[in-house]
């Protein structure tokens, strides 16, 4: 049920994206995290954190912050499978995200805070180390404001 919109948008016989199913569901604090540069119709960079089995995901449409002071939307996209926090690739065109999929960023991270208004963690990136907040706007449905705190 998590994975049913990312896989409803997909026809894995043409991509090489993985299927997926939900992981195995352990109450922790933290887990994976992965930004991968994805040069689709526009370029951007999808957001993920591991949580409930699935990667949590974001769409941001510039480069993600590196340092304080500089604050980026980040618009809520369907659950991930686990698995697509390794993936790279080129998705095909006619395929929903057709264009280029790189790791920008991989690592770990630690919840500090995670509700419906917003959520706090301590990233282990290569290129993001350090807390960041992800805090929603309350009048837009699946827009965040993602920024380092």
């Amino acid at each position: 049920m998590a994975l049913d919109a990312y896989q409803g948008k997909r026809n894995f016989m043409k991509t090489s994206e993985p299927e997926g199913e939900v992981g195995k569901i352990e109450k922790k604090k933290g887990g994976i995290y992965v930004i991968q540069k994805h040069q689709a119709t526009h370029l951007h960079y999808d957001f993920r954190l591991e949580k409930d089995g699935v990667l949590k995901s974001w769409a941001i449409p510039k480069e993600p912050p590196v340092e304080k002071g500089v604050k980026r939307l980040a618009v809520m996209v369907e659950d991930h499978p686990l698995e697509y926090a390794d993936f790279e690739g080129t998705i095909p065109e006619g395929e929903y995200g057709a264009g280029l999929v790189q790791i920008w960023d991989k690592g770990t991270y630690e919840t500090e805070k995670w509700d419906e208004n917003g959520i706090s963690v301590f990233i282990n990136g290569g290129r993001l180390n350090g807390r960041y907040c992800l805090v929603k706007f309350k009048r837009e449905q699946n827009s965040w404001l993602f920024f380092k705190c």
